[in-house]
């Protein structure tokens, strides 16, 4: 199957390829450019933010007929910070992630030719191409992109004349969205089929890596929740164009009165946070599967409690579907029911706590490799950590209520979901760029990524807790209003002058992973002495992976220092080495992991 294949053309290998490798290459240059626009968006914004009023020539050459002598609208500012969240969380973390590495991986760890069905994996990337290009348009429509906020709440999505935002803009982004959705319910069926019924002989549940029990349970949230998602956005439709009223009751514009009757804005908040707060562990736990794999691997070291790892991971799928009310706490919820939502959404910090505990007690004593893809999977422990503890804040309703719509939550998703689901990405690429390309990346290059990046994010999201906490609201374009802010207004500079460095830094990684790809150091079959058996197949690529037969595993993941007698401090390695293939038969008396 494998040896026998017929010629391809450029089209066929390039554009329109079934191949699981070539497709995860697509989604991760697809992602890298629309992060290019979020990340350059924030940039924007930020400036905004720091010197409100102030005149910038790149917002003019930029921003266009929609400023005025370089200095940015109110309205630009919400379709700015609209598109650039919308990018950042569906078209990039969600990309870069599941589209990458789902479809990377997936095949090459569980010992598979390829996806269930390489048809519909191509259909579903290119879903999410149309739906990336439907985006980038609504930016150049005349009234301006979608102004409503990444959670485009109603009645702002839902009047076409509430506001500039709310026009064609708003429409593309309803129309991108669904596309993505579609791309995305596609993509999640096809990895959940083939982890299931395509493994290799040998291949137990048990014996997946951490990174496949991610990438699968991940799947389940996507199956579950994104339809949810498109349900809200049909009857937003329906309410834009057909007159119907799901979100919308007694609305008033300049005086006019709208004839609205009987519907409800917090049905919306419901529909979409049942996505939305799922969404964050869409993004996250794939982020911390590849994490678990790069620290287990870089401290030759067994992964600590890989049970307990894949236990956390379904516990943390099954709460995150119950939790979504903490979005809402001040939306006239009953005070019984926001109880229950504090209680599910403290109770999530159980397994998250258990697999940060579990990746110290792995770091703890191993025979650390500090390269760039082992210092982001710290990185995203420290961020993980960090975020998580703000989480605890938020998760209260009494506590929530003080804080809610300020920049402490801001700086608290940024570090959860925004911060750690990035450098998992960043990890992801790093480690697995051999496989990808057949060459290695700059070392040097990545060192200097990960440090100004990591200084960068802390200095950005650090202070925003504390001007969240004076109380300094959310999506606000300028507070030179309020004088009881002005003495926050320094802080903002640090905050954008930290943004501004960590954006710029992002071009040494774009830099080393495109001069790599042609000027790289060749690498070699397995360039990290890792066990997993992606690391068998050949440097040079072939449609079906594996020449010949596919390999036969006879034991788990995480067979790193393993000795032949675990009583004896002083013996040698198993075979010889510090780490032991999938693929090796057991020895005599030796037992099955």
């Amino acid at each position: 199957m494998s040896e026998h294949h017929h010629k391809e053309t450029f089209v066929t290998k390039y554009i329109f390829s079934q191949d699981h490798k070539m497709i995860s290459k697509q989604f991760l240059i697809t992602g890298m450019i629309m992060g290019v626009i979020g990340v350059f968006m924030s940039m924007l914004f930020r400036l905004q933010l720091a010197w409100p009023e102030k005149s910038f020539s790149i917002i003019e050459a930029f921003l266009g007929p929609h400023q005025t002598d370089g200095v940015m609208s109110p309205d630009m500012y919400l379709a700015l910070v609209t598109i650039h969240g919308t990018i950042m969380v569906f078209f990039v973390l969600t990309a870069g992630l599941s589209g990458t590495f789902s479809n990377l991986l997936i095949p090459l760890q569980i010992g598979a030719r390829d996806m269930a069905s390489g048809f519909l994996n191509m259909i579903s990337y290119w879903l999410f191409f149309i739906s990336s290009i439907i985006m980038v348009i609504s930016l150049f429509v005349e009234a301006g992109p979608a102004s409503a906020g990444w959670t485009i709440y109603p009645p702002l999505s839902a009047l076409p004349q509430a506001i500039p935002g709310s026009g064609a803009g708003m429409t593309l982004w309803l129309v991108s969205m669904a596309i993505f959705i579609a791309s995305s319910l596609i993509g999640s069926l096809n990895y959940i089929v083939t982890i299931l019924n395509l493994r290799t002989k040998g291949m137990k549940m048990t014996r997946l890596p951490l990174t496949m029990w991610a990438f699968f349970i991940t799947a389940i949230i996507g199956v579950v929740s994104f339809p949810v998602l498109l349900s809200a956005a049909l009857l937003l439709i329906f309410d834009r164009s057909f007159g119907t009223s799901f979100y919308l009751s007694d609305i008033f514009i300049s005086g006019e009165v709208l004839h609205y009757q009987g519907g409800s804005p917090v049905l919306f908040e419901h529909l979409f946070w049942f996505l939305g707060h799922p969404e964050v562990y869409i993004v996250l736990l794939p982020a911390l599967g590849i994490t678990s794999e790069i620290i287990s691997t870089h401290s030759r070291k067994p992964i600590f409690g890989y049970r307990a790892m894949v236990g956390s991971i379904m516990a943390i799928a099954f709460l995150s579907t119950i939790v979504w009310g903490h979005h809402m706490f001040i939306s006239g919820m009953n005070p019984f029911l926001g109880s229950v939502f504090t209680f599910t959404t403290l109770l999530i910090a159980i397994p998250s706590a258990v697999k940060a505990f579990n990746y110290i007690t792995t770091l703890w004593k191993g025979n650390l490799q500090l390269n760039p893809a082992m210092l982001f999977s710290i990185g995203l422990v420290s961020t993980f950590v960090t975020g998580g503890l703000t989480g605890l804040v938020l998760g209260d309703s009494a506590l929530d209520i003080n804080i809610h719509d300020t920049y402490f939550v801001v700086a608290h998703f940024h570090l959860v979901m925004g911060v750690s689901a990035i450098f998992g990405m960043y990890a992801g690429i790093y480690h697995w760029f051999p496989k990808m390309y057949g060459r290695m990346m700059n070392k040097s290059m990545g060192y200097w990524h990960f440090w100004i990046t990591m200084i960068s994010a802390y200095g950005v999201f650090f202070p925003m807790h504390f001007i969240g906490l004076a109380g300094l609201p959310r999506r606000y374009y300028t507070n030179t209003e309020f004088p009881m802010f002005d003495d926050v207004a320094d802080t903002n500079v640090v905050i954008t002058i930290f943004a501004l460095i960590g954006g710029i830094a992002q071009l040494i990684f774009l830099a080393n992973f495109f001069i790599s790809i042609y000027r790289g150091k060749k690498a070699t079959q397995n360039p990290w002495n890792s066990n997993t058996i992606e690391w068998t197949t050949p440097v040079e690529h072939l449609h079906g992976n594996w020449p010949g037969k596919i390999p036969e595993v006879h034991r788990w993941a995480y067979d790193y220092s393993k000795k032949v007698d675990p009583e004896d401090d002083n013996s040698d390695y198993l075979h010889g080495k510090d780490w032991v293939s999938q693929t090796t038969p057991l020895l005599e008396g030796e037992e099955p992991s």
